[in-house]
């Protein structure tokens, strides 16, 4: 009966061990959850950048006004009639 009992207590030790510290443990099963939820986070950002590009292509295809915007911004643009002024600030 004795023999029965230890053998019983390291089969039990043992699978503790093996559920914890083992292939596809609670260690490896933490460390992938943090993994997954980082990624999601990451996936969040983009999709709200993917999201944020979408709406200004729709504007750059549907009107004039962001077209005219991106021209004066990238390109220095003016229209006819108006006079572009340049403030430099102190170089201090």
């Amino acid at each position: 009966m004795r023999l029965f009992i230890i053998v019983l207590l390291v089969l039990i030790a043992w699978l503790q061990y093996d559920f914890w510290y083992g292939k596809n443990g609670m260690k490896e099963f933490t460390a992938v959850t943090e993994s997954v939820s980082l990624q999601q986070a990451a996936n969040a950002e983009l999709h709200q950048r993917n999201q944020q590009m979408y709406a200004e292509i729709k504007d750059l295809h549907g009107g004039k006004e962001a077209v005219e915007e991106r021209a004066r911004t990238d390109l220095g643009l003016v229209k006819p009639g108006e006079t572009f002024i340049r403030v430099v600030g102190d170089s201090n």
